[in-house]
């Protein structure tokens, strides 16, 4: 693996991208390794315990274990640097093999396209309590464009919001997809137990709602 390749461009934070929604990313390619712009000691002895860490960027697939406490959701959309730790990276094609990466210490938000969340990423909410938090917000079946990825799954919204708002600025950066599959081309990018695909709202090109 090359050994910038976690080197980002700062330059185009906030710019939009050519057609792209407003926002778009800083031209991201991969997160932040130890001693690189956003590198961090992987946290200290007062540490949050550890939650599985899957992320997905334009290149690589990353795994390992993130130093959080509270929904993930919520520690994405503050845009803060994240303490991680064991990682593993392989490339995102599936040409190659994941492999240890024990220089990554930290990863920026803005460098993550999306998230892969399983239940120990999630809050312990009963099935009632979930139910009453979309209570005012409608389900919709969506696709989304966030090269190089498709990612298919329910969006939930407010009444009377067209799914394809997403694409316009929002205060949240990460938007949650329920029952969601990512695909590079056909292939699935999954593990068994996935609830939700977090996805990075900078980063998506596209939003096609295929119905309720």
């Amino acid at each position: 693996m090359p050994f910038d390749f976690l080197r980002r461009r700062k330059d185009a934070a906030a710019e939009p991208a050519p057609g792209g929604p407003k926002g778009s990313p800083r031209s991201p390619s991969g997160p932040s390794r130890a001693g690189g712009p956003a590198s961090g000691s992987g946290g200290s002895a007062q540490a949050p315990a550890g939650v599985r860490f899957d992320g997905l960027t334009e290149d690589w697939r990353l795994t390992g274990t993130m130093h959080v406490e509270g929904r993930l959701s919520d520690i994405l959309n503050r845009r803060e640097t994240i303490a991680i730790s064991d990682m593993q990276w392989g490339p995102i094609d599936g040409s190659g093999p994941m492999a240890p990466a024990p220089g990554l210490k930290s990863i920026d938000p803005y460098d993550l396209i999306a998230v892969l969340a399983g239940p120990d990423t999630l809050p312990d909410f009963t099935d009632e309590e979930r139910a009453a938090r979309r209570v005012r917000k409608e389900p919709y079946q969506v696709v989304l464009e966030a090269p190089p990825f498709r990612i298919v799954g329910t969006v939930h919204v407010f009444p009377g919001t067209d799914p394809r708002q997403m694409l316009d600025q929002s205060p949240e950066m990460f938007i949650p997809l329920t029952g969601a599959v990512a695909y590079v081309d056909d292939r699935p990018v999954a593990d068994p137990g996935i609830e939700v695909v977090l996805v990075n709202r900078l980063y998506v090109r596209g939003a096609d709602p295929t119905g309720r």
